[in-house]
């Protein structure tokens, strides 16, 4: 019998335990759960790890990764920020950059100081004395993957322990990799089509020509003067104030509840539909003090391009309710999902007519009678394509 991998039958039946408690219980468990109940079994067949560490790299325009670590039942899970993940001092002197760039397993013995690696030593100072990472043999390829254990046993851990935990490691993969997989669908739907229109997608809603007939308040923008703007400035100054433009908007939009469906050219489709939670009225409220606070915040934003000597940026916006199709239209293999219908096209000419007025914001009619809240009476103004005036609205200034 070795010290603590086992031989024959002993190892096997660790390892076979292994596979049965994953077999029976990974499909049922989220990462957290299936990575603490995999450590847990590891510690339950008799293999010293004191200390755990999954790392998994994901597709997110924020976050690059999770690190999930289970010190003696206790486990942690911290993001990795995009921007800084793979520059950042604790990621380029570790093992996993190491086992990231070689795609082999990295271990050392934890008996001696580790001045390169802050990581190792401080599992060095906290009584570890051994330690080995293992990169995950996930399909997709693009993205990386590992774990590491790390023991307190005086004799740190044997070559049958490492085999075992290597087999045990390979057999949690498919699992993980499932999780991470979803988790990378579900990201990329919730950037590129929200998070409310995802959810649809994920769903299965993805017949084209189907759609659901909602009510919602319907949110267009653009910036005023961008064509011109985007002729004279560099291309990164442009894009660096489409971004800046588009980060007001979408934070203002979420945080009362909307949705950004389209990002077109320098203009902004959103939605806010109703639901059992939310009427008519609480959807228009929501929108109205939306586009206050955005506004505010545009205002705010001019102030510092003007001290720094750059040209304002102005908007215009409208804002209607009315029915809306919501749901898939374009090619047979090229879908998009969004809102049509007569509603959607008034609130598109009512934001030609706020720049026609020299507007910042305008609500239609049947927006203003659902808020019930004092507004400004712009008289009736006709919009392209639609027969008769229309009665429209501005906030008080």
């Amino acid at each position: 019998m070795d010290h603590h991998g086992g031989t024959g039958t002993s190892a096997m039946d660790r390892i076979d335990g292994i596979g049965r408690w994953l077999v029976d219980q990974a499909p049922r468990e989220n990462v957290k759960g299936l990575f603490a109940g995999f450590c847990r079994e590891v510690v339950r067949v008799g293999w010293p790890v004191w200390r755990a560490s999954l790392g998994l790299e994901v597709l997110h325009p924020e976050v690059s990764g999770w690190q999930h670590v289970w010190i003696d039942e206790s486990l942690s899970v911290r993001e990795s920020d995009r921007a800084t993940a793979a520059t950042s001092p604790s990621y380029l002197n570790s093992p996993t950059r190491i086992v990231d760039e070689t795609s082999r397993p990295f271990r050392r013995r934890l008996d001696e100081p580790c001045p390169d690696m802050p990581l190792l030593e401080e599992l060095r100072l906290s009584g570890a004395t051994d330690y080995i990472m293992y990169p995950l043999p996930f399909l997709d390829q693009t993205r990386t993957a590992a774990i590491s254990f790390a023991t307190q046993d005086l004799q740190g851990f044997d070559e049958a322990t490492i085999d075992n935990l290597e087999r045990a490691a390979m057999m949690l993969s498919p699992y993980l990799e499932r999780h991470v997989l979803r988790r990378i669908a579900i990201d990329l739907l919730d950037t590129y089509v929200g998070p409310r229109t995802g959810q649809r997608i994920i769903e299965g809603r993805v017949d084209r020509g189907a759609v659901e007939f909602i009510e919602s308040a319907i949110w267009f923008t653009d910036l005023r003067g961008f064509t011109h703007l985007s002729e004279q400035a560099p291309i990164p100054d442009v894009l660096a104030d489409l971004n800046a433009w588009f980060g007001i908007i979408g934070e203002v939009v979420e945080a009362h509840g909307g949705e950004v469906l389209k990002f077109i050219g320098d203009a902004v489709l959103a939605i806010f539909p109703t639901s059992p939670e939310q009427d008519s009225t609480a959807v228009c409220r929501n929108a109205l003090a939306a586009a206050r606070e955005f506004c505010l915040r545009t205002d705010a934003e001019n102030q510092v391009r003007r001290s720094a000597g750059s040209a304002p940026l102005r908007h215009s916006l409208s804002l209607h309710f009315g029915e809306v199709a919501y749901g898939n239209v374009g090619a047979s293999h090229r879908l998009d999902f969004t809102v049509i219908g007569p509603a959607v096209n008034r609130a598109s000419r009512l934001l030609d007519l706020a720049k026609q007025l020299d507007r910042k914001v305008i609500v239609s009619r049947a927006f203003a009678r659902e808020v019930d809240l004092p507004l400004a009476d712009l008289g009736r103004h006709r919009l392209r394509g639609i027969d008769r005036p229309q009665q429209v609205f501005a906030l008080l200034e």
